[in-house]
């Protein structure tokens, strides 16, 4: 009773609750645990090939063993090419994992983009869970809390339907509405990513509506075909996947809230001065 009773040294949250959050997260990601739905969990093929063994404990060591676990840790691909790197790399590569020569700020920063990390990937879950209209509302609100529509909610309409004629909103830039962004968004599960058909789609749709502009949001990835056909089409297509939809959720406070601030004091010079 008293572990259970112990908390964290912020009083937040019982030291138990966040070891077990922080567990089932590592596990998830090494692809060993899968959700059933919201707040139950269970052990994929690969989890339970992996308690069938019957170590004394799973710990980093275990599960820089398995790919996905790796690449999680490391972040997504492309933020600093170290996406294909071996889990014998990750020990260098990250001082969160091997913080022997790491000094005490390199450690507080690792912990930092650990923390961000493991936020992006579950907003992603929950985002994955919303319905097709709740996760246009979602990619509307986010628009207009970067200050798309200048930053008004009435700038900023949720189409949908089967009559969207191919668009889910649009933003007006301006009160006439004489530049106007359109929306197509995709919640998509995981794995189902989006093709080149779909881009055509859209931008066929931008065509009709005369418009120069559109954004595609999707909560899972396009395919290197579906970037092409983006990148090389003469209406400006901006595609948003889940990456870095999480990214812009956190930048923007959407989804999200400061659950704790860490202070580091240091010395002030000028009072110790001459």
């Amino acid at each position: 009773e008293a572990q259970l009773a112990e908390r964290l040294p912020s009083g937040r949250q019982a030291t138990f609750h966040n070891r077990l959050h922080w567990a089932k997260q590592y596990m998830t990601r090494a692809g060993l645990f899968e959700s059933t739905k919201r707040g139950q969990f269970q052990a994929t093929p690969e989890g339970q090939a992996l308690l069938a063994k019957g170590l004394p404990a799973i710990n980093n060591d275990v599960l820089n063993q398995y790919p996905a676990f790796v690449a999680w840790r490391l972040g997504p691909p492309g933020q600093d090419d170290t996406a294909d790197r071996s889990a014998g790399e990750v020990a260098t590569a990250s001082p969160l994992i091997a913080s022997v020569s790491a000094t005490p700020e390199e450690r507080v920063e690792a912990a930092r983009r650990e923390l961000e990390a493991s936020l992006k990937a579950e907003i992603l879950d929950r985002v994955r869970e919303m319905t097709p209209g709740d996760f246009e509302a979602l990619i509307i609100f986010l628009l207009v809390r970067m200050g798309y529509g200048q930053g008004r909610e009435e700038m900023a309409q949720a189409l949908g339907g089967s009559g969207d004629g191919g668009v889910d909103g649009v933003v007006h830039q301006d009160p006439l509405g004489l530049d106007r962004v359109y929306i197509q968004a995709k919640r998509y599960k995981e794995g189902n990513t989006v093709g080149p058909d779909a881009i055509n789609s859209f931008i066929g749709a931008l065509n009709i509506k005369r418009a120069s502009k559109g954004l595609f949001v999707t909560a899972s990835s396009f395919t290197k075909q579906a970037l092409e056909h983006a990148r090389h089409s003469t209406t400006h297509v901006v595609l948003i996947d889940g990456e870095r939809l999480a990214e812009l959720m956190v930048r923007h406070s959407v989804g999200v809230l400061v659950r704790d601030v860490v202070e580091i004091k240091g010395i002030d010079e000028g009072f110790f001065g001459e």
